[in-house]
């Protein structure tokens, strides 16, 4: 075993044997220690901005795109609503221990379900620092020990983050091991973590395709996919025109560097002469470059022309594809190809096209008539997450605190035997 290796698998052991003890705690226990993770964060913003000041300054040198440094950077607002964050968890029900159902055999015994916390959690994600506060707040809430493996651009901030929040954490009687920082970026170390069965008992990944698709493809440990967005908005032909510019202007420009952003806007050849020509000026002046399909640069022929690739593309940056469609069913084709079960929004005022669009379209989250940046836990009033599941099984959507739970099934008896 190598040194990397071995110090990322002794992380994960302390991280196993602190979660024994996690899930043991109270609410009271586990909401103390959030706030007291929240207020060591207002102590210390400063130490925080300049550790993250060295791994954007780092970034800078090293060319990475606007949006992608958006993502890295934090701002004094942006430390508050790290810590505001903690508060909110601390607040939001307590999932751990809860009965979710209690019947009664006919010989007798009451058997029940009971939520009980995951054990350790393993995160990998890029380069957002917020992820560490968000990832630590909602495992130690719901009971589990965490093992943070952020990317190599976010370091500095995320060892500072880390070494913040774990004092709060300490002094209010929680064990050092509970948030664990694996505090190096080599690949090594993520192939590592990739195959603690013994010691880490799921992992989520946030990020790009790149990661997710390692993770998964490599993982030995049971995967929840988080993130990778390709988000689609259709203009139907029944679509309020005016509501249409609004909805796509906001989900692309209002942060284009997140998940939830539209990717590729679909437009119905029937309002694709009236629309378009409008939307060129507003995405003009928002800043954004347009990869159009051939029928959409006959409207508008400054756009760039979009490729096959760029149906595909998750670009978290000032870009949207654009393609003509030629009704309905094409678009929805164009979303089961090319989508990620990510988001979806159909603009329209036809109630019955609607309805088949929230039956037909396979997503996390469907729309109609709003922007797809409300993939949300907290826009959707469920409390903070840890990202959005695009995967089918355990949890899809949000992932809040009950998703970072699973059940036992208790048995209430007197003395009964199986005959």
């Amino acid at each position: 075993m190598s040194q990397i290796e071995s110090y990322v698998k002794g992380i994960a052991q302390q991280a196993k044997a602190a979660s024994r003890l996690l899930a043991s705690l109270s609410s009271e226990q586990k909401n103390r220690a959030l706030l007291a993770m929240a207020q060591a964060i207002e102590e210390n913003v400063q130490e925080i901005l300049a550790a993250n000041a060295e791994d954007v300054q780092a970034a800078k040198e090293k060319g990475i795109s606007g949006a992608l440094l958006d993502r890295l950077t934090l701002t004094p607002q942006r430390v508050q609503d790290m810590a505001d964050g903690l508060r909110d968890v601390a607040a939001l029900p307590d999932p751990v221990g809860e009965i979710e159902q209690m019947w009664l055999r006919p010989n007798g015994l009451q058997i029940g379900r009971m939520r009980v916390p995951l054990g350790v959690v393993g995160v990998i994600y890029e380069a957002r620092p917020n992820v560490t506060v968000d990832a630590a707040g909602l495992c130690l809430k719901s009971g589990n020990a965490v093992v943070l493996r952020g990317s190599g651009e976010a370091l500095n901030s995320n060892r500072m983050i880390t070494q913040v929040i774990s004092r709060g954490a300490v002094d209010s009687g929680l064990p050092e091991e509970a948030v664990g920082l694996i505090d190096e970026a080599s690949r090594e170390g993520v192939t590592a973590m990739l195959k603690l069965n013994e010691c880490i008992d799921v992992l989520i990944p946030r990020g790009g395709a790149g990661l997710i698709r390692t993770v998964v493809d490599q993982a030995t440990i049971p995967v929840i996919a988080t993130g990778m967005g390709n988000c689609h908005i259709y203009i139907d032909r029944a679509a309020d025109l005016n509501m249409a510019l609004e909805v796509v202007l906001n989900a692309k420009t209002q942060r284009p560097g997140v998940c939830n952003a539209v990717e590729t806007l679909l437009v119905h050849e029937e309002v694709a002469e009236a629309l378009l020509p409008r939307l060129a000026e507003k995405l003009a002046e928002a800043g954004v470059e347009v990869r159009g399909c051939a029928r959409s640069l006959e409207i508008v022929p400054q756009w760039d022309r979009a490729t096959e690739e760029d149906w595909d593309t998750e670009y978290l940056d000032l870009i949207l594809a654009v393609r003509v469609v030629d009704g309905y069913d094409t678009a929805v084709e164009h979303i089961t190809r090319h989508g990620t079960q990510h988001s979806e929004c159909i603009i329209t005022q036809d109630y019955s096209v609607a309805r088949r669009f929230l039956r037909e379209v396979d997503a996390a989250a469907v729309y109609v008539n709003a922007s797809t940046r409300f993939t949300d836990g907290g826009q959707f009033g469920l409390g903070a997450e840890m990202g959005i599941s695009t995967q089918k099984l355990h949890a899809r959507g949000p992932m809040g605190l009950r998703e970072l739970t699973t059940v036992k099934y208790i048995i209430l008896g007197e003395g009964q035997v199986r005959r």
